[in-house]
């Protein structure tokens, strides 16, 4: 009997005296051919195919299939990933935590082991999205938000203990300690994982899926990870693996190295501008080309967390020797360095000067071209060029303008007892965030150094700019502080605020009171300026309508001019203790100033931050929770709640329903983001979900954020749609969640029209243009339009995450034909939908949808369906992914 090829590429290596076991690329080369020009990124996914070949999940054509890939720089077939461990934040990992208890209540009434329901792949939660920056600017802010954050989050946190004990192979980071991208590069991924199977030690790459869509930073350890939703997440840690396409990969040469001057962010927004260009959605891109052998790691990951940005499922950055130097700087272990290259050099995973893979398709720059840059004013891929932002401001103060505003004049304010003018085009928020940059010594030494040149010149942050640091690691804190750039920080109002994600998900916190009611006053147009991300509108302040992308260094100098109508490579920043003109060239430092600040990074920082990353606070340690193996449900509660998603569910799925008389909940147009969908941000106390809490006894100043009560789905439908700048086509000229409930013409909210239909049965369908659900990954976006009854929603084109999150929560996702939308159809929302033959669904194929409209017209249009593979298509007969987890768990 023959081998398989999983039996015939079993083979061993050493790495410091130790026998390590692993299924060899190159012992499997002699059946499948010549794969030494694969794509690196993809070799880690043959290797996962090889590894778990079952003939059930994985077979041998799939693996054949793969190595094919190099025949076309393509492969059109489904195959079974399986990652090594999952990564969550809080906001994500709340609700999952929710669904696995809420699993174990499930698997208890159909008479089911509850203990069954366990994460069976590692699961590392890190606490970094619950802090808001409420203080800011002096000594104090720190420990006050902290205090804040404890306060608010109790229950949350309560609810996170119980799960940290219940539940095995699940490990939580307490708040205050950083967020997750970084705690992931610094101390989590080891590019290359090794356990004991049996009594062999088996080594294997280090794989992984967040829930955060920035997941994809860890791709500059070389480590495969990307972003999905909580549901895909869920169903990864108990077992299931990841369905998904074997992906093109656009290859993205690095050549050169930066001017003077010029910082990580600039590159990686001028990257991301370039990629979305050249079109690489649902595509890997990896990175080549000599210019890697001198492009920092940091900056590798600079440019890795931004995949989503450019729209690519990850953005890969091979092994080498940079690699295994950040390894060693960061406190890795000689033992895991000396795996890591031995292992990647066995398998062909290492990078060479020179390597010249075959990619779908390639693109190139030489870095030396790149220039100063800001993302912006609502799109993180439209990259300003630093000399073009007053001009791009404009643009989009124009669009803001209407008659009765034609010129905005300066707004009266008093603060502090002092008399300002707050102007149209001011900075009132900048933001030093953590994410994208703070991984990034470079920058984050560029932006102290500059904060002291700036100090030293007598110049002063403007009074109406918020300032703020928050740092993804203390790490942060350590070198900053070595470097003695933090009192110059904190002098111009960067004071440390938290570890953790703030501006960048809209915890930014209130401005000021006076400047809040200066901007409505005037109905001024004012910007924030952060090192983050994304500054999608409505994201970072409900009255913040420009949002802008910069590097720290940047961001501290927009704090100092405090308008975005400044020119910063012609106007003065301000005026020194002379009296005479400071420009941005006069105090930004030089690369060598920088080089010698990141000097004094050392090991011993990071192995003094992370010693006990998992101990948290005297606080976080007192909180007591119950031990038993299903959770305590709190009626009163308004944080958790006993989700209703399996409430109806019996062990045995039934027909798929067809859809009849559907109405119009809404239409949408383009690049309707997550965050349009999803309830993120603050809560407004006359939306529906601040009138649930109100009834329920919550003071408007306990509100908290949207993300913070993302384990209680009263809260989290309400705020379904409810985004302040979402437009529903159906309510021409109104801005927020609201819809027509028809028959009629009465404009109500889209929560209040979705439970009219619900009451009367009518099942509800959402119209959208191209893009629909871009921007981070939140399992909510699929969720609570389920909850409010949507069963299909019919679009030009998904984004990747979002359209695996709808058929998780078995809704149908279809595109619209090749030239036909909502506006060639001419919807207005009058319209009835039927659907029916739902149970004859075929991955890939068109699914006649029938539209009756108001005058009583019929038309019949062929949609395509977007299950895109067999595993798909089950999950959503199942009603949704986690269903199907619990029916398989009672088998």
């Amino acid at each position: 009997m023959s081998l398989t090829l999983r039996e015939a590429s079993k083979d061993t290596l050493q790495a410091l005296n130790k026998t390590y076991h692993y299924y060899s690329l190159p012992l499997a080369a002699k059946e499948l051919g010549d794969i030494t020009r694969l794509p690196k990124s993809l070799k880690v996914l043959l290797e996962n195919l090889l590894r778990w070949q079952d003939e059930d999940s994985v077979t041998q054509d799939d693996i054949h299939a793969l190595a094919a890939w190099l025949k076309d720089a393509h492969a059109d077939r489904e195959i079974a990933y399986r990652p090594a461990r999952v990564l969550m934040q809080d906001f994500t990992g709340v609700p999952a935590v929710v669904d696995l208890a809420a699993m174990r209540e499930a698997v208890k009434r159909l008479g089911g082991d509850v203990a069954k329901v366990n994460p069976l792949s590692p699961v590392d939660l890190v606490i970094d999205h619950s802090v808001t920056v409420d203080h800011f600017g002096d000594d104090d802010a720190f420990e006050e938000n902290v205090r804040l954050e404890m306060e608010r989050n109790h229950e949350r946190y309560v609810f996170l203990r119980w799960g940290q004990q219940a539940f095995s192979r699940f490990s939580v980071v307490p708040p205050g300690t950083g967020i997750c991208h970084q705690v992931n590069l610094e101390y989590l991924g080891k590019a290359v994982w090794s356990e004991m199977q049996g009594d062999e030690l088996v080594a294997y790459p280090d794989t992984l899926v967040g829930t955060d869509s920035h997941t994809t930073m860890i791709n500059g350890l070389g480590v495969l990870g990307w972003g999905v939703g909580g549901i895909e997440a869920e169903a990864a840690m108990l077992g299931q693996p990841v369905s998904m396409l074997i992906p093109d990969v656009v290859g993205f040469k690095l050549d050169g190295k930066l001017r003077e001057g010029i910082t990580a962010t600039d590159l990686v927004l001028t990257v991301t501008q370039m990629l979305r260009k050249h079109g690489v959605v649902g595509k890997f891109v990896e990175f080549y080309g000599d210019g890697l052998d001198t492009l920092p790691l940091a900056d590798r990951a600079t440019i890795a967390n931004m995949a989503p940005e450019y729209g690519a499922t990850c953005g890969f950055f091979p092994i080498d020797a940079v690699t295994l130097d950040y390894m060693r700087l960061s406190g890795r272990s000689e033992e895991q360095i000396a795996l890591v290259e031995a292992y990647s050099k066995a398998q062909g995973m290492w990078r060479n000067t020179g390597d010249e893979p075959v990619f779908t398709s390639t693109l190139a720059l030489d870095m030396n071209e790149v220039e100063a840059s800001l993302a912006g004013p609502k799109r993180p891929q439209d990259r300003v060029a630093l000399g073009d932002v007053p001009k791009a401001f404009n643009a989009s103060n124009e669009l803001e303008l209407n008659s009765s505003h034609k010129d905005r004049a300066p707004v009266n304010y008093t603060m502090g007892g002092r008399e300002y003018q707050l102007p149209d085009g001011a900075v009132v928020i900048s933001a030093i965030t953590s994410c994208t940059n703070t991984s990034n010594p470079s920058v984050l030494m560029a932006a102290g150094l500059l904060a002291k040149k700036a100090v030293t010149l007598g110049l002063k942050r403007q009074p109406w700019v918020k300032a703020s640091l928050a740092p993804g690691s203390k790490v942060v804190s350590d070198y900053l502080a070595k470097a003695r750039l933090t009192p110059y920080l904190d002098e111009l109002g960067f004071n440390l605020v938290g570890y953790g994600c703030t501006t960048c998900i809209g915890n930014s916190g209130p401005l000021p009171d006076p400047i809040e009611q200066a901007i409505k006053k005037g109905d001024l147009t004012v910007g924030a300026v952060l090192s983050g991300n994304r500054n999608f509108e409505g994201r970072i302040h409900p009255l913040v309508k420009t949002n802008w992308l910069a590097s720290p260094p940047l961001v501290v100098a927009y704090a100092l001019a405090g308008n975005m109508n400044i020119n910063l490579t012609t106007d003065p920043l301000g005026h020194d203790l002379k009296g005479e003109p400071v420009y941005l060239k006069d105090i930004w430092p030089t690369s060598q100033e920088i080089a010698r600040a990141v000097a004094q990074v050392t090991t011993e920082m990071f192995h003094k931050e992370y010693a006990e990353v998992f101990l948290g606070t005297p606080e976080w340690q007192s909180i007591e929770v119950d031990r038993s193996n299903t959770y305590g449900w709190q009626s009163d509660s308004t944080y958790i709640r006993l989700s209703p998603f399996f409430d109806d569910m019996e062990a045995t799925p039934k027909p798929v329903p067809e859809i009849h008389g559907a109405r119009v909940l809404a239409i949408l147009g383009d690049s309707v983001t997550t965050d349009h969908i999803s309830p993120a941000g603050s809560i407004k106390p006359d939306s529906p979900a601040g009138r649930y809490l109100q009834n329920h006894g919550v003071e408007r100043k306990d509100f908290n954020s949207y993300g913070s009560r993302r384990g209680n789905h009263e809260v989290m439908m309400r705020g379904t749609f409810a985004n302040i700048r979402i437009r529903n086509e159906m309510v021409p000229g109104v801005e927020g969640g609201m819809t027509r409930l028809l028959p009629g013409d009465e404009v109500v909210s889209i929560y209040d029209a979705a439970m009219k239909y619900r009451d009367k049965g009518i099942p509800l369908a959402v119209f959208a243009g191209k893009e629909y659900g871009s921007g981070s990954s939140r399992d909510w976006a699929a969720k609570g339009p389920r909850l409010l009854g949507v069963r299909v929603v019919i679009a030009e084109s998904f984004e990747r995450i979002h359209r695996s999150n709808l058929i998780g929560m078995g809704i149908l996702p279809l595109e619209f034909p090749q030239g036909v939308t909502r506006k060639t159809l001419g919807l207005t929302g009058e319209e009835f939908i039927d659907i029916t033959g739902l149970n004859e669904l075929v991955p890939g194929t068109t699914v006649p949808v029938s539209l009756t409209f108001a005058d009583g017209r019929k038309e019949v249009i062929e949609c395509r369906c977007r299950i895109d593979t067999s595993n798909e298509l089950t999950y959503f007969k199942n009603d949704g992914i986690l269903h199907y987890v619990i029916r398989n768990m009672l088998k």
